[in-house]
């Protein structure tokens, strides 16, 4: 945190130097462009004016007199100078003339026209702006006007005031610098609590939130981390649920193995009952393999990068391996099968997963169906997707219940999943396989009259 803040920091400062730095260009640039040119074309208009005044011939006391009376009302030092080489003798410095006005400068004026200088003068040591502007007379030089004004630049100013600019700069800084801070402070708090939120996470805490406390990007940030950690606070409560479970479920089946192995190693139980509690052994012993080779599936279905090879599958005959497996166990309850299947329907999948599927669905309606009773099986093409639905006459599913039918160990009733040797992993299989082969599963059940589970899964595309 301390670097992005570090970070943060430096650029705001960088920001405001180069902001500086180009204020101050751009300030001497319009001075220059703006300000000096201005004086400079007010100085010309004031010359050309002054000009006028003279009609040829010598320049006189009078003429030079009026001239400088312009000094009374302007800003601008004015003075005339009869003969151009007398012009030390008229401003109040020893001024050497040929300093002011050169050879070049001459021949200018000897034809008329004026002339401009900008720049630092020695003489008056400081930066100035001339205009000279010639008074001739056949081309004779009989004088000049000449008209000056001093030019303070920005560094100058700069320099008078270093130390007032200097400490204005410093406390201006202090308090840029504290807003700058209480706002950087600002922005990444929510990004601070959003750390400390994830070193609890880090360290078992799953329950851990962070506030949302606007809709900016930090606030979206926000709403992901609780999403994240929601899911994973659940992840971890059904991990929990689910070791548990297992836990539970073979308990009872170790326990049952574990007492009558001893009773009977031990003598305990005789004749028929003896025969009774080897058969208890063998059932339990079975159930215990049936859970653990629906718990590897799990594993399995779960695992994204298991590899599984599909390829194309005649539907109808995978539905019918399925029933003639399950068939010993409808006749056990007088159930019959009605069925009605579209021949042509072909899906890519795996066999093994598809037949599994099925048998597992059937073998639920099996389990929760009345004596006597129907269960209806067929399939059809419906769009790009192959359907099968399969229905029973059973004793139906709670609305309640039914979001959770397919979550790991979840039983309608806990009981009589446990006495007729079901564990609750069925339906959560079935699931993960028909995922794994793109489809999707819809159980629709009413108590009562029975349960309607759909599976749709996608057609194999015609070459």
């Amino acid at each position: 945190m301390k670097k992005i803040f570090a970070k943060i920091w430096g650029l705001i400062v960088l920001f405001i130097v180069v902001t500086i730095v180009f204020m101050y260009v751009l300030t001497d640039y319009l001075y220059e462009q703006l300000y000096v040119e201005d004086t400079e074309a007010s100085m010309i208009e004031v010359g050309d004016k002054l000009q006028t005044k003279y009609k040829g011939g010598k320049v006189t006391d009078a003429l030079i007199a009026e001239i400088e009376d312009y000094n009374t009302y302007s800003n601008l030092d004015v003075f005339a100078v009869r003969n151009p080489r007398e012009l030390s003798a008229c401003v109040p410095f020893e001024i050497d003339y040929d300093t002011l006005i050169g050879p070049n400068e001459r021949q200018h004026l000897l034809q008329g026209e004026s002339v401009t200088k900008i720049g630092y003068e020695e003489r008056f040591q400081r930066q100035i702006i001339s205009v000279i502007f010639p008074l001739v007379d056949q081309n004779r030089l009989e004088g000049i006007i000449y008209i000056y004004y001093p030019l303070a630049k920005i560094t100058e100013l700069a320099n008078e005031e270093v130390l007032l600019l200097i400490g204005s700069a410093i406390i201006f800084s202090c308090i840029l610098a504290a807003f700058v801070y209480q706002g950087i402070k600002h922005i990444l708090r929510p990004l601070k609590e959003l750390q400390s939120a994830v070193e609890k996470m880090s360290n078992g805490e799953y329950s851990t939130r962070v506030n949302v406390s606007s809709k900016d990007e930090m606030g979206k940030l926000s709403e992901a981390f609780n999403e994240m950690a929601a899911a994973i606070e659940r992840e971890d409560d059904q991990q929990k649920t689910f070791l548990a479970t297992v836990s539970h479920e073979l308990r009872t089946p170790i326990s049952y193995v574990k007492g009558y192995g001893e009773a009977i190693q031990k003598n305990y139980i005789e004749g028929k009952e003896r025969e009774q509690a080897m058969n208890l052994i063998v059932r339990e012993a079975e159930r215990m393999e049936r859970l653990t080779n629906e718990l590897l599936e799990l594993v399995r279905g779960s695992n994204e990068n298991t590899a599984v090879e599909f390829y194309p599958i005649v539907l109808s005959e995978t539905v019918r391996e399925a029933i003639r497996l399950l068939k010993n166990q409808a006749d056990s309850k007088d159930i019959h099968f009605v069925t009605s299947f579209d021949e042509q329907i072909i899906v890519e999948g795996n066999e093994e997963k598809l037949k599994q599927i099925f048998i597992n669905v059937i073998e639920n309606a099996i389990r929760y169906s009345n004596n006597d009773s129907k269960i209806s099986i067929l399939t059809k093409m419906m769009k790009d997707n192959a359907v099968i639905e399969i229905t029973d006459q059973g004793i139906g599913i709670p609305d309640k219940d039914l979001p959770h039918i397919t979550e790991r160990f979840y039983r309608v009733k806990k009981a009589r999943s446990r006495a007729d040797g079901g564990s609750g992993l069925g339906l959560s299989i079935v699931e993960q396989l028909v995922k794994q082969h793109k489809g999707n599963l819809t159980i629709q059940s009413e108590v009562g009259k029975g349960t309607k589970v759909t599976i749709n899964i996608p057609m194999m595309e015609e070459l």
